[in-house]
């Protein structure tokens, strides 16, 4: 058995105890506080026992039908608890009412009573102080429930007390009014349960593990991007189901990173919480993404590049760059400019407008290669500058006569192990200095391999 349905147990013994008890000092003395005591003991019992057995069905494992595990059972335990609160503590009212208006009744309070009300107190406050240890322990609703339920008991104790020492010292009607405190504890109690349960299966947030949770994510930094946050409660554990977007080109081991950052960061700053990751692409990069595919369906199209999410006043706003054949007239551009921007519209209806700037597709420039023998000197002078940069002859050195000018190819081998970073440096500095040395040549372009 597990220590929380030990705890519920002890609560069902000493609920049977209490009964006994205050159903024999109020038959006894004929006192309505006692016997107002003894049927709230008996709703303690039912209470106890509910508790007993919605501890133990909680505490089972997730299966196929209940995915989420049973952690509900402790709420419904106590709300039916709380039902069983408000008919005793209406009867109880109802009761001590009738005895204000008859009145000439009589009790008797002699020390059976009395000492029976002070074991009362003992045990109510005895279950009240474990009920909150176990309820702080385990974070468990139906023990938290508990302890507003017991320490009303022992407040409804202390009444009845008073009550039974008013009618020892002549004034019967104390009893009465005991009796009616009692009813108006247990009604307030029990809307306490009723409220705080309904909330937990309705799944109201929680706004403070909300809060917690959203700060967490937020201290991530700009590389996620928090879409949604839901949270709920059951069994005393939060359950989060989070949805976050990280840049488009991010990797899958980049956006599986982001959401274990995630899962870590909500963790800590809600301990015991279950979290549920969802990775997206980020909005503004998927927008780009789909007004890319969307531009590309008209077929007049040649390239899309620049293109720019703007959010202006609340509206959604795309622009973008089109490259068309430079034969086209500034007519057929425009017409081509329209479909792309009504296609856009139609397949992006989060975007409210559109705009689009023209350019002419650049054509290909003619180029032949210099012939062999020709040029030589200026072709001994870039394989000097490669030899003295990398410590090796190029493998392939061309040079190209293009309507721009001399443009030059070379192919340089590097060490294998070398990092990118630096062969990129070292390529980039072989063009600077052949630019630089020999004005006549229009480009350079080297290539590096291993």
């Amino acid at each position: 058995m597990s220590p929380q349905r030990r705890t519920a147990l002890v609560s069902v013994f000493a609920a049977l105890l209490l009964i006994v008890l205050k159903l024999a000092a109020g038959i006894h003395s004929g006192s309505l506080g006692l016997l107002s005591e003894a049927a709230h003991s008996g709703t303690d019992l039912v209470a106890a026992l509910l508790t007993f057995f919605a501890v133990g069905v909680a505490g089972r494992p997730p299966d196929a039908t209940h995915a989420y595990g049973h952690g509900k059972a402790e709420n419904l335990g106590a709300l039916a608890e709380a039902a069983i609160l408000v008919v005793a503590s209406l009867v109880i009212a109802a009761s001590a009412v009738f005895r204000l208006v008859e009145g000439g009744h009589s009790v008797h309070v002699d020390a059976f009573a009395l000492g029976v009300i002070g074991i009362v107190l003992v045990v109510d406050a005895s279950r009240a102080y474990v009920s909150f240890r176990a309820a702080r322990r385990y974070q468990s609703a139906a023990f938290a429930m508990n302890v507003l339920h017991f320490g009303g008991d022992l407040t409804g104790s202390l009444a009845v007390l008073v009550g039974l020492l008013a009618a020892r010292a002549g004034y019967p009607e104390g009893d009465a009014i005991a009796a009616l405190f009692v009813s108006v504890l247990v009604l307030t109690a029990a809307s306490r349960l009723i409220q705080g349960n309904v909330d937990v299966l309705m799944d109201r947030t929680p706004a403070t593990a909300r809060e917690a949770a959203l700060a967490a994510i937020e201290e991530l930094g700009p590389d996620v991007q928090l879409r949604r946050l839901r949270m709920r409660r059951a069994a005393g554990r939060h359950f989060a189901d989070v949805v976050i977007g990280v840049p488009h080109g991010a990797a899958v081991e980049q956006g599986h990173a982001a959401a274990d950052a995630v899962e870590r960061a909500v963790e800590e700053a809600v301990p015991g919480a279950d979290v549920i990751v969802h990775v997206e692409p980020q909005e503004a990069e998927a927008l780009r993404e789909r007004a890319y595919a969307a531009a590309l369906r008209e077929p007049r199209v040649r390239e899309v590049h620049n293109i720019v999410v703007l959010e202006v006043g609340g509206r959604t706003e795309i622009s973008l760059h089109l490259k068309l054949p430079g034969g086209y007239s500034l007519e057929e551009a425009h017409e081509v400019a329209s479909a792309v921007e009504h296609q856009i519209l139609e397949l992006l209806p989060e975007v409210d407008a559109v705009q689009t700037h023209l350019e002419p597709l650049t054509e290909p420039a003619a180029a032949r290669p210099v012939p062999e023998g020709e040029r030589a000197a200026e072709a001994e002078a870039l394989r000097q500058i490669v030899v003295e940069a990398t410590g090796a002859e190029p493998r392939e050195l061309r040079l190209l006569n293009t309507e721009v000018g001399l443009v030059a190819f070379l192919t340089v081998s590097m060490d294998p192990s070398r990092p990118l970073s630096e062969a990129h440096a070292l390529a980039s500095e072989v063009e600077e200095r052949i630019r630089r040395t020999h004005r006549e040549i229009a480009d350079v372009v080297v290539h590096t391999e291993p």
